[in-house]
């Protein structure tokens, strides 16, 4: 071979090898208004091959591109689409990509500020599979926030979302309890609760108490839909709280994440979170242990909760994942008191063989494929395995003394599962971008609760003592549910859009067991055991209906509109349970009614926010206690259903970056003051039983408000908070009195101060929280049964602190 040839083939390999060279397109999208990352946009390349997302950084990656012309393009709802033409020649390419509303025209803008840390935002008209133009939203961001993340305080982590009733009996944070217009708060039953999408109560339906509650310390994101979520979520009257999972890394194969918090009355708390990103496969786990004596005596706690998720990505279309969660914790219970021991000492406790377990086994499964640029398709499977159960000393007069009888004791299994399936399409009409969501859902659950007498000892032991005669109540409670739903938004034009949306139920729920009563002699021994048997079916199928209105005269402002209606079925609680206080009405009946909200919000403004609406809420059916004395003149509660409730007020909340707005160059310096405050009226406008009407409705303060400051100098950061809540009563007939149960009666007016602080230094960060800094005595809950019943005080003055170091 002559030298020539040789060159030549040399030169021919080279233009071969540099045709078919690979190289990478990487970019970020941004909006325009204040430089802050978009999530969830979508990245086009040559009309729909290849595409992709981009993450929670805005960060979005195309790699083996070979050399040649690509046409770019965004697609996000409510913004402008971004077309741009790229030639890849012989190197990688990173683009920095800026978005507008559809209704701004912009020719030069030179961003200089970043967006302040409010830590809280709202949903787009389109995320994650949902439609939500129309509807009132709130995103509660953990990370942002200079709170006390260890201990799950809800006061803190919810104080920026407006309306909220939260009990706080729970110093610990295993149970998030927490309701809204008028809702029962008890573990956040009016809400449909949910993690990364699917549901982690007892059972969705027959008992939507969640005794899970994902640390903060893991949480990405919290989604809070109020009650228009009702036609995409479920039923409910609260609407949908969603807490979405941190995320995996992508930019590294492992992260290590090691928080160590101690704190008042023994408390410690250990979180350690590993995460990464290897080729296709992305992970994110995290185990928590945490531990304390509580503020009362006999309130001590020990708790365990383990979290994987695992995902794999076959292309830019198409990707898998599965969840599991494990939760268990053992709680010692210090009961309730009356009015009078809470005057006297509200640390005291009379209950010392008070127990509570709870063990929570959660998985799921879901599959998401794109089948291009505006089609997509998610389907989620997912399960429960589960129990709760309670034991103690519990008689109807709070302050007796404990004789060491037997003890009641309630034992719950659940074992669920459920599927649901979403279809999103982005279409047009003439030049009109409309989007239509449609899905479906299956869940099946089979649930047992047995009741009877427990043992005689001090110790947590959670066995009956008699299988024959001991049992009072032994129930199961089979249940199925089918649903479908569709939602679709019309943009009539730049500005307004119009989102109908209608939703289909059915729903079987059975009751198949017995209750009795056992009778006992002087000596404590057993005389007598009755039983009787009961099935009860109960099938019902109905269509709820609703539809969103949003005007948005400029690029900052969004006026909304949403009105839907409501169903909340009757729970396996109120079909039959032995409490020694209560009494259930056995012709109850499911509640139903509709909520309309009307509002004015900022959206996608840096130095500022605001949110100020009101609301209506009509509750036909109200489930709900009254008090009344039987025959031996005790007083006694009676659950059924109350009569029509109207609730209706404002909820607004604003915030503001003063110190910015007052020096636009000081970047080091913020200075954020917030105030959220809900004004409610609300009555019981018809009822059938006597001295109900024109009563004001339970679980309703007249005033909510929190607010506060927060201040920051580059990573050290300071905040203040102060809550307050006026009186309000704990059932229908406005008892103030809680006689010797105390189950009923007022809740009086408390105002709480907080104080929290945090520094990061490299791979370091220091947190610190001073909580009720004024040490008030307060209670926000009468319990009806465990963890009471009686009055549950909150916790005096404490204080935590946090070391968290990242590597």
């Amino acid at each position: 071979m002559t030298l020539s040839k040789a060159f030549n083939i040399f030169l021919l390999c080279l233009s071969v090898s540099g045709a078919y060279a690979q190289y990478q397109l990487t970019g970020t999208v941004r909006f325009r208004k204040d430089s802050t990352a978009v999530s969830d946009c979508r990245i086009i390349l040559n009309a729909g091959s290849p595409t992709s997302n981009t993450d929670e950084t805005g960060s979005f990656r195309f790699r083996n591109l070979s050399k040649g012309t690509y046409q770019l393009q965004t697609l996000l709802t409510d913004y402008q689409s971004h077309k741009q033409e790229i030639n890849l020649t012989d190197k990688d390419i990173h683009l920095d990509i800026y978005i507008d509303l559809l209704n701004t025209t912009l020719n030069e803008v030179v961003v200089k500020d970043k967006q302040s840390d409010f830590g809280f935002t709202r949903m787009r008209a389109v995320e994650s599979m949902g439609i939500y133009e129309g509807k009132k939203t709130e995103v509660i961001l953990p990370e942002q926030l200079v709170a006390n993340l260890a201990t799950n305080n809800a006061r803190q982590v919810y104080a920026r979302v407006a309306g909220l009733n939260i009990w706080e009996n729970d110093g610990a944070g295993l149970q998030l309890s927490i309701g809204g217009r008028g809702l029962d708060p008890n573990r956040s039953s009016n809400f449909n609760v949910r993690q990364n999408g699917y549901d982690i109560s007892a059972d969705a339906l027959g008992y939507p108490e969640s005794y899970y509650t994902p640390p903060i310390e893991a949480v990405g994101r919290i989604q809070i839909v109020r009650g228009a979520a009702s036609l995409q979520y479920g039923t409910q009257f609260g609407g949908l709280i969603n807490f979405v999972m941190k995320k995996p890394v992508t930019d590294r194969k492992l992260e290590l994440v090691a928080r160590q918090s101690v704190g008042s009355f023994g408390f410690y708390n250990a979180f350690t979170s590993a995460s990464g990103t290897v080729g296709k496969l992305c992970y994110y786990t995290y185990f928590q242990y945490k531990t304390g004596k509580g503020w009362r005596a006999n309130s001590d706690f020990d708790s365990y909760t383990y979290y994987a998720d695992v995902d794999y990505k076959f292309s830019e279309k198409t990707s898998v994942g599965v969840d599991f969660t494990y939760m268990g914790y053992l709680a010692h219970q210090p009961g309730g008191l009356t009015d009078a021991m809470f005057a006297a000492d509200p640390r005291q406790t009379n209950r010392e063989r008070n127990w509570f377990k709870v063990g929570w086994n959660l998985w799921a499964a879901h599959f998401d494929h794109k089948f291009n640029t505006l089609n997509e398709f998610n389907v989620r499977v997912f399960g429960l395995s589960a129990y709760r159960y309670s034991l103690g000393f519990r008689p109807n007069r709070v302050a007796s003394v404990d004789d060491n009888s037997e003890r009641d004791l309630i034992k719950g299994d659940f074992n669920n599962w459920g599927t649901e399936a979403r279809y999103l399409k982005r279409y047009f009409i003439k030049d009109k971008l409309l989007v239509f969501l449609a899905g479906t859902r299956y869940y099946q659950g089979f649930n047992h609760s047995i009741q009877g007498l427990g043992s005689r000892g001090k110790e947590a032991d959670f066995s009956f003592i008699n299988q024959e005669e001991g049992i009072a109540n032994d129930y199961v409670f089979p249940n199925r549910n089918v649903s479908v739903f569709a939602e679709n938004i019309f943009y009539v034009n730049d500005k307004f859009s119009i989102t109908p949306g209608v939703r289909f139920e059915y729903i079987h729920t059975k009751a198949d067991g017995f209750y009795g009563t056992i009778l006992f002699d002087l000596a404590g021994n057993i005389i007598s055991a009755t039983r009787t048997n009961e099935v009860r079916n109960n099938g019902r199928q109905f269509v709820l209906g609703g539809v969103g209105l949003s005007y948005k005269p400029t690029g900052k402002l969004d006026v909304y509109g949403n009105i839907s209606q409501n169903y909340r079925s009757i729970t396996f609680s109120d079909m039959r349970t032995a409490n020694p206080s209560s009494v259930i009405d056995p012709n109850m009946k499911d509640e139903r009614g509709y909520s309309i909200d009307l509002g004015i919000r900022t959206q996608q403004t840096t130095l500022y926010n605001f949110d100020v609406s009101g609301f209506f809420l009509n509750y036909d059916n109200r489930i709900g206690e009254v008090q009344f004395y039987d025959e031996s003149n005790r007083v006694l509660r009676r659950r059924g259903n109350i009569g029509q409730a109207i609730i209706m007020g404002i909820e607004s909340y604003a915030e503001a970056d003063l110190l910015k707005i007052a020096q636009p160059k000081a970047e080091a310096w913020s200075g954020v003051v917030f105030a959220n405050i809900a004004l409610i009226r609300s009555t019981y406008k018809a009822s059938e039983l006597p001295g109900i009407k024109g009563k004001q409705v339970e679980f309703v303060p007249k005033v909510n408000l929190k607010s506060g400051l927060r201040v920051a100098y580059k990573n050290l950061k300071g905040s203040f908070q102060y809550t307050y809540l006026s009186d309000q009563f704990s059932e229908a007939t406005n008892a103030v009195d809680g006689g010797v149960s105390a189950v009923v009666g007022l809740i009086p007016a408390y105002d709480i101060m907080d104080v929290s602080a945090s520094y990061e230094f490299k791979r370091f960060k220091l947190e610190g929280s001073l909580n009720n800094l004024t040490n008030c005595m307060y209670f926000t809950r009468r319990a009806t049964g465990y963890p009471g019943p009686g009055i549950l005080p909150s916790d005096g003055r404490s204080f935590y602190l946090t070391l968290q170091v990242k590597i």
